[in-house]
């Protein structure tokens, strides 16, 4: 079925409410879940808020609690999450970097002990709207099989880069892994396989089974890149949020058990260097100007797709699985 951006943004918060959240905080996860819907990121969207209610109601997450910072350095935080909702604690995180940036140029958070952050992109595009170059990574369960491996070691290990420009900014988002655990599960609320080489079954074969997807292993795209960048970030973010290492974490998809991923967000001031967004913005027009290799079918950037379905959506209304939404109305109504 088809529903507004408004009609499912007042569900997701009359749900977290009745569990306690503030109105600001309600707000801010709803917004979150509904932007991954409308740009047609539905694995990082109202999927999740059934898990996440019951995560609440568990005493897994708090829907108040916008952590503790401690300066470690003039230019790094280090943030105990307190077990909150991922948007609010990252927004938070992004409110206490501002006052540093400035001066500092460049600033760094490391949180840990929070609750799954959903798309990157919203923070990496809050981060270039504010006029700021910011870079989001986190970590997850070890549902990525490492390249030449069949058992999964390693996280999807996303990462995000907002840089402003004089039009709209560049926003990139990926996962390391070929596909996010979270379409997988889309795949299998829909009852659609999956397509060949994205994951293999608990003994290693390749399956298009996405329910014998979630119990064996995702691959990492590109091979052997994907999966260096994946343990890059694995490492850094780590080691900087002293988070658990992908094997010993939980708490991103389940309701049973505490978040101990780690996350990682980056802040740069723009005019420390020595660039220009007039620049930019000119070469990015250059490359959608550039000849495509399929005649009408233009060159396009990161973040042009998901701003074209945006705009589809809220005019057309977001497509939901029947049987979800009327879970998540049978939750805001309980």
């Amino acid at each position: 079925m088809r529903a507004s951006a408004d009609q499912l943004r007042q569900i997701a918060v009359a749900s977290l409410e009745q569990r306690g959240a503030p109105r600001h905080n309600a707000q801010l996860q709803a917004e979150l879940l509904v932007e991954a819907e409308l740009r047609g990121l539905s694995s990082h969207g109202l999927q999740r808020l059934p898990t996440l209610l019951k995560r609440i109601e568990r005493g897994l997450a708090d829907p108040r609690a916008s952590g503790i910072c401690q300066w470690q350095r003039p230019a790094l935080v280090n943030i105990d999450g307190e077990r909150g909702l991922g948007p609010v604690v990252m927004m938070a995180a992004m409110n206490e970097l501002a006052s540093a940036v400035s001066s500092c140029g460049i600033v760094i958070a490391a949180i840990r002990n929070t609750n799954h952050l959903g798309m990157l992109a919203y923070y990496a595009e809050a981060a270039a709207m504010a006029g700021r170059i910011g870079i989001v990574m986190s970590t997850s369960e070890a549902l990525v099989h490492p390249h030449g491996g069949t058992k999964a070691m390693l996280g999807t290990n996303p990462i995000a880069i907002g840089i402003p420009t004089d039009a709209k900014p560049f926003v990139l988002d990926l996962a390391t892994s070929i596909v996010s655990m979270g379409r997988i599960h889309s795949h299998a609320l829909r009852n659609e396989p999956i397509p060949v080489g994205w994951a293999v079954d608990a003994t290693g074969r390749p399956t298009t089974d996405p329910d014998a997807a979630k119990l064996g292993a995702i691959a990492p795209f590109g091979g052997p890149k994907g999966y260096g960048l994946g343990l890059a970030i694995e490492l850094l973010v780590a080691t900087l949020a002293g988070s658990e290492m992908a094997p010993d974490v939980r708490g991103t998809l389940d309701d049973t058990d505490p978040a101990t991923k780690g996350d990682v967000l980056i802040l740069i001031d723009p005019a420390a260097g020595a660039g220009s967004t007039a620049a930019l913005t000119c070469y990015l027009e250059s490359l959608r100007s550039s000849c495509p290799a399929e005649p009408g079918r233009p060159v396009a950037i990161p973040g042009d797709g998901s701003r074209t379905r945006r705009a589809e959506a809220l005019s057309a209304g977001v497509e939901v699985p029947d049987a979800l939404f009327h879970k998540l109305s049978a939750l805001a109504a309980a």
